[in-house]
């Protein structure tokens, strides 16, 4: 017997046949003896309803009230699929976050878990019956509900395995697993039967929409192993997994696990910028008061005395909210002049095989002139290689790194 949290997203969720679906899936693990807790996503579609009229009844709406109406979507799937799990004669009843409860920070519409309490799921096991448990919520101490921010509903379900210490975490969604790069680019990628949690969070972190970044990160601190399946058929799914869950031989022969790209990334360029100890801080420090995300940082090396050039990255979405801060601070970092770019991306090539085989960074570099690809600036770390280009070669990019690395998978395996 097994402890298993189920996780169904949105389009598992969306509409009473596909809710009956998910309800064969959780019957099918019952009857085989394993325990069972469920955590559900609104119906696709939903949650943005529900933001949109929050955005109609106020511009200044507050986030308390916020947190309440887009609950409402996980809340309406949770008390749906223990309905229908019901008609088909299994046990089952929905539990709202404030019930178990999820206990979360205060941050309305971006809250952090800070604990779950398991007795009363301990007592939903002890009577052989299934928890069905909206995802993306939870409470504070003072009573109020919270939400966790858009796709918060897998990390609820790391938090639950982990709290009830399940033996592992299933995330269903509208793909069989974790890829070695988006299919829809190249046709010939194959799909990962294992994956370390290290690689899983740096693929996510770069642009790889399998699973939230939060929800990976969670999983590697607790070491909750989770699938990524299907939710629309029955093929084998891809684990996310501990290093030492894979042998080393294995890790050491895959020198590439996966290439992601992301085109949500916009270039800030400041120039003529004073060479003198405080002033990256000058630029950094008023943007991280503001919130906004910095991702690849490049400076150029002046000349004792000389100016230099600093670039960066941001979310295309906080551009215009970082060139405001950076100009409301012009007089304080000294720069002479602020240029942007929204035509860039990110392409990433990711693999714990990094660690033991060098060469990696410079057969990118290679692969990418060859095909004439500019590149505009260069992150490191120790299990990824990731660099700027101008967007319009995004895809060419993929393809060629793709096939650069042997990832491409055998044509009788692709057709």
């Amino acid at each position: 017997m097994a402890r298993i949290v189920m996780k169904f997203g949105g389009t598992s969720m969306a509409g009473i046949e596909r809710i009956r679906h998910v309800a064969n899936l959780v019957q099918r693990e019952v009857e085989r003896g394993n325990q069972v807790a469920v955590v559900v996503s609104a119906m696709a579609g939903e949650t943005d309803r529900l933001v949109q009229l929050c955005r109609e009844a106020s511009s200044l709406y507050d986030p308390r009230e916020y947190d309440v109406v887009v609950a409402s979507g996980e809340q309406v799937t949770s008390g749906l699929l223990a309905i229908t799990l019901q008609g088909m004669g299994v046990s089952a009843r929905s539990y709202m976050g404030w019930q178990l409860p999820i206990m979360t920070s205060a941050s309305h519409a971006a809250a952090l878990i800070d604990g779950i309490d398991p007795a009363v799921l301990e007592k939903v096991f002890a009577q052989g019956s299934v928890a069905v448990i909206p995802g993306f919520q939870g409470v504070t101490e003072e009573g109020h509900v919270t939400t966790l921010g858009r796709g918060g509903s897998d990390t609820s379900a790391v938090a639950i395995a982990a709290a009830i210490k399940a033996d592992r975490c299933d995330i269903y969604t509208d793909v069989d697993g974790v890829y070695t790069t988006d299919p829809r680019i190249v046709p010939r990628a194959r799909k990962l039967p294992i994956i370390t949690f290290e690689e899983m969070l740096e693929l996510a972190s770069v642009g790889a929409k399998v699973l939230q970044t939060r929800s990976v990160g969670l999983a590697m601190r607790e070491n909750m192993p989770v699938q990524v399946l299907s939710s629309f058929d029955d093929r084998p799914g891809t684990m996310v997994v501990g290093d030492e869950a894979i042998e080393d031989s294995q890790m050491e022969r895959q020198l590439i696990t996966g290439i992601a790209y992301d085109k949500n990334e916009a270039r800030i360029t400041l120039t003529d910028i004073p060479d003198r100890p405080g002033t990256v801080a000058a630029i950094f420090a008023p943007l991280a008061e503001a919130s906004v995300n910095v991702d690849m940082i490049v400076q150029s090396t002046p000349r004792a005395g000389e100016r230099a050039d600093v670039t960066f990255t941001v979310p295309k979405a906080a551009l215009a909210h970082t060139t405001d801060v950076l100009e409301k601070n012009k007089e304080a970092i000294g720069f002479a002049d602020m240029l942007s770019n929204i035509n860039v991306s990110k392409v990433s090539v990711v693999g714990v095989g990094m660690r033991t085989n060098p060469g990696v960074a410079a057969a990118m570099f290679q692969a990418l002139a060859a095909r004439g690809i500019n590149i505009l600036a260069i992150t490191t770390s120790e299990i990824k290689v990731t660099v700027l280009i101008e967007e319009e070669y995004t895809e060419l990019a993929v393809r060629v790194l793709h096939t650069t690395y042997g990832l491409d998978a055998e044509e009788e395996a692709a057709e």
